[in-house]
């Protein structure tokens, strides 16, 4: 590859292609050609990169030609029809979608924890669940220092990592809600969701991704699968409940771990302060620990609330937040491609 790289967006119009361009343009990524691709009733709008208006094509098989960095986000089913494509003219895939990151063959990768896997790819590389993503940015550096051994966690997921429309569902039935001048007790409205299988506004939904027959969702089980392949930890145990609230970025998961070696605050405190792309925000006393409404739009996540876990032996309990559009999908995306140039 040259200095100046081809890069494909797949899914460019999508709330992740977005934030993949705004990445690609901070960080300053060697871009000599752009091209950006969705649907058909995409192509031929315009969307501004470094200034410039880029027109955007249809996606098809052919649309990969001297490409040498395809970035998809368009949905599993999109990634298996034309990732194929892409690698066979010759473009490294970073592919956000679920459907390759349990593949033997394809490197499932973090850059502030595994970077050499991308190294071994044979075409693709995969974006991990950002959630999972998230959860490591914390919960690994502690695993290189006490030994992770298992863990209980619940994650708080905002909408926008279902896409554009959850955005507007919530923010409609905020709108309708406060429209009609209700009662705070009165937060269930007459409309349908469309989205979600019930109304996400003043709600917490315990269901994010489909259930499986163990009762767990696939979202839930991504922790376990996916964190065991990054980490290289084939042991790790996880068992989470996922639950998507009414925040419209970031997502933040409450974590208890336990740990093979004896683990204190003040020890986990220096482990985490010393971590890549993670920021310690842990004063309870003067009420400053991380909150969605602040960790979004940052490249950085953040943790707080370290504790002695009291039903845990080794155990230790955190809050870790992260904006889930970036650390868990654009940007960990922009940084895999940055390390293949």
């Amino acid at each position: 590859m040259s200095n100046l790289k081809h890069v494909a967006v797949v899914g460019a119009t999508g709330a992740v292609g977005v934030e993949m361009l705004r990445c690609l343009e901070q960080r300053n990524f060697p871009v000599g050609q752009l091209t950006l691709l969705a649907s058909a009733r995409s192509a031929g709008k315009t969307m501004k990169f470094k200034g410039e208006d880029v027109t955007i094509k249809e996606l098809t098989p052919e649309s990969f030609a001297g490409v040498d960095i395809a970035l998809f986000s368009a949905g599993g089913g999109i990634s298996r029809d034309f990732a194929p494509h892409a690698v066979k003219a010759g473009a490294v895939v970073v592919d956000n979608s679920s459907f390759f990151r349990q593949d033997p063959t394809v490197p499932l990768v973090v850059p502030e924890i595994n970077a050499a896997d991308a190294k071994n790819h044979q075409g693709i590389i995969a974006n991990p669940n950002c959630t999972t993503a998230i959860s490591l940015m914390a919960l690994y550096p502690l695993h290189q220092a006490f030994g992770v051994k298992r863990i209980f966690a619940s994650s708080y997921q905002a909408v926008s990592g279902t896409g554009a429309q959850a955005i507007e569902e919530l923010a409609n039935q905020s709108r309708e809600w406060a429209a009609e001048n209700r009662a705070w007790d009165a937060a269930k409205l007459d409309s349908k969701p469309h989205v979600y299988p019930h109304q996400i506004a003043f709600n917490a939904i315990p269901h994010v991704d489909s259930f499986l027959d163990s009762g767990y969702t696939k979202e839930e089980m991504k922790m376990e699968n996916e964190g065991r392949k990054i980490m290289h930890h084939p042991d790790f145990r996880a068992s989470v409940t996922c639950v998507r609230i009414p925040v419209f970025r970031a997502h933040s998961i409450a974590i208890s771990a336990e740990f093979e070696k004896p683990v204190s605050v003040e020890a986990a405190r220096d482990v985490l302060s010393k971590a890549p792309g993670l920021d310690v925000l842990d004063d309870p006393a003067n009420k400053q620990y991380p909150l969605a409404l602040d960790i979004a739009g940052r490249d950085n996540c953040a943790v707080g609330r370290l504790r002695v876990d009291c039903a845990l032996d080794n155990g230790l309990a955190f809050w870790v937040v992260g904006d889930q559009l970036l650390k868990g999908a654009a940007l960990n995306a922009v940084q895999i491609a940055e390390c293949l140039v």
